[in-house]
């Protein structure tokens, strides 16, 4: 390619609202546009390294035993009111109608879609298990896109799901996907943790995120030797306070403070842990939860989300409190209306005597004890983790952060127990449901955290195996035009800086941000001989064409 001709230029700036340095580098260097917030346009070099990146994903996927289709873009929306999605989504359904009239969502994830194609087949044991992959537009109507191609309201993914038989089979298979998730991000040149996750509005009962650490990245998580886990769900291992105090009855007195946990250590003079942490929530159906924890840790809203089993969870407001017969910064489990689910945490096991609210304004409970003052309608881990506190396997949690790249899940039955005759002939004739998992990989983000991994001030250094072209070639001040032609004969691809109106600093600016793997310029100066630069290097040599071609070859 001329980059004469090329569609799309550098810039020398990108927009200032663009904070993220691989979105502004993938901007100036003319891979993509924005079109309206969260959806892009791929330019033609961008196009390029999206392809590559997918040729990869395509090649482990068939390797894998996968095979690659499509479905329609639109969901007839009954399957999604099937599955209950309508109103379980993490993201808002965009939704459009024909001039039929039917209903359609515009498809954020196809769980649905597939489940609903493999029950039109009347298929045995003896076709499983098999797992089925596209690349294709998804829509999520996110409330703020972010990020470049981070976080986008339009994105092409690789999403796969998978068939089995049953649980043992299933295990085999997701062990699989997982080695192979790990051999695609190796070859795109990226180094990913598999970090247990939560899954969200797709169901089933675990997952797993591959997740590239950089400190741009939105997933928070932890890692303790071999412990590796999302914010949202990470666990660790409670210490036990005053458990040797000899226990008091409890007394109600007059507490003129203010709403928060501080005012309550400075009136009563007693350690937060002491205190007893009470969050009350509402669901999607308008059902009030209170979180009932330690006062030293804090309520982690997901791990709530999920014992509760809600699909979503909003602060209650101080109106809703107050009706509720309660009073905001004076909340307690006890007494407390019954149209109130408590979910208390196992913290409470670890103090005695322990100060709370008692749902009246001044008014404060000293020396209640979790079981003798107040039960649980659920006991269960709902603490969020932090940095220092002890995981599962003894090891302190260390904080990370990082940009999910893929992600693997286990679905199980959910879906094949909601959509009626998902089924397959098993050995004995009866009819079992598919044991399923899903598996998805989001191309520009993946191609954005390339960016944000592999650069330097200059631009971008892309790996060999995404690289828009093999080499970038540049003419100064004489013509390149019969080298161009030898090496794309050759079969290398080649980007051909040929412009005659610019200086070679801007041509080698353009090559350095750009990013192609091997810088080749032709000049005067090297008379018959064609200089040879690594992108990733400071090491120029001189080589003669059948060198050159050598080389790029073996690459």
């Amino acid at each position: 390619m001329r980059y004469s001709q090329l569609f799309g230029k550098t810039e020398k700036q990108a927009p200032r609202d663009y904070q993220v340095v691989s979105h502004q580098l993938l901007y100036r260097g003319g891979f993509i546009r924005e079109s309206t917030a969260g959806r892009y346009y791929f330019l033609p070099l961008g196009m390029r390294v999206a392809d590559r990146i997918m040729a990869v994903i395509e090649a482990e996927m068939d390797q894998a035993g996968g095979q690659k289709m499509i479905t329609p873009v639109l969901h007839p929306l009954e399957l999604w009111q099937e599955t209950n999605r309508t109103a379980s989504t993490g993201f808002e359904l965009m939704k459009i109608k024909d001039r039929r009239g039917a209903q359609f969502a515009l498809g954020g994830t196809a769980e649905e879609m597939f489940v609903e194609l493999t029950r039109r087949f009347k298929l045995s044991y003896k076709d499983l298990p098999f797992n089925l992959y596209q690349f294709s537009t998804k829509f999520r109507d996110e409330l703020r896109a972010r990020g470049g191609l981070m976080r986008v309201r339009e994105f092409t993914m690789k999403d796969a799901y998978s068939f089995d038989r049953n649980e043992v089979e299933f295990k085999k298979t997701y062990a699989q996907m997982a080695k192979t998730y790990s051999r695609i991000f190796t070859r795109l040149g990226l180094k990913t943790q598999m970090v247990a996750a939560d899954n969200g509005y797709i169901g089933g009962d675990y997952c797993h995120e591959f997740v590239t650490e950089t400190p741009v990245g939105e997933s928070k998580y932890f890692t303790a030797g071999d412990y590796c886990a999302h914010a949202e769900i990470a666990k660790f291992k409670l210490k036990p306070k005053n458990l040797g105090e000899k226990s008091k009855s409890m007394k109600k007195i007059v507490a003129k403070r203010g709403p928060t946990m501080e005012d309550g250590v400075k009136l009563h003079g007693l350690p937060l842990w002491q205190q007893i942490k009470d969050l009350m929530m509402v669901n999607e159906k308008g059902e009030f939860i209170l979180g009932v924890i330690r006062g030293d840790l804090g309520v982690n809203e997901i791990k709530l989300k999920n014992v509760v089993r809600a699909y979503d969870l909003r602060h209650a407001t101080e109106e809703e409190i107050i009706k509720l017969g309660s009073y905001p910064g004076f909340i307690s489990p006890i007494g407390l209306s019954k149209k109130v689910k408590v979910v208390v945490d196992p913290s409470l096991k670890t103090i005695v005597n322990a100060y709370t609210g008692a749902n009246k304004k001044h008014l404060d409970y000293l020396n209640v004890n979790y079981g003798r003052d107040f039960k649980a309608d659920l006991e269960a881990d709902i603490a969020l983790a932090k940095a220092g506190d002890i995981a599962p396997n003894g090891k302190k949690l260390a904080a990370r952060r990082g940009s999910e790249v893929g992600n693997i899940f286990q679905l199980g039955y959910h879906y094949t127990n909601l959509m009626k005759g998902s089924t397959f002939t098993d050995k004995d004739g009866s009819q079992k449901k598919y044991y399923m998992g899903c598996y998805g990989i989001g191309i520009g983000r993946t191609m954005q955290t390339i960016a944000e991994i592999h650069h330097d001030d200059q631009g971008i250094i892309w790996p060999e195996s995404v690289a828009p072209y093999q080499v970038h070639l540049i003419n100064l001040q004489v013509s390149a035009d019969s080298i161009y032609d030898q090496l794309v004969k050759a079969g290398i691809e080649v980007l051909y800086d040929d412009r005659d109106d610019v200086s070679a600093g801007v041509k080698f600016a353009d090559a350095d941000l750009i990013g192609m793997p091997i810088r080749l310029v032709v000049s005067a100066k090297t008379k018959d001989k064609i200089e040879w630069k690594n992108r990733a290097g400071k090491k120029i040599e001189l080589l003669g064409l059948e060198e050159v071609v050598k080389r790029c070859l073996k690459k």
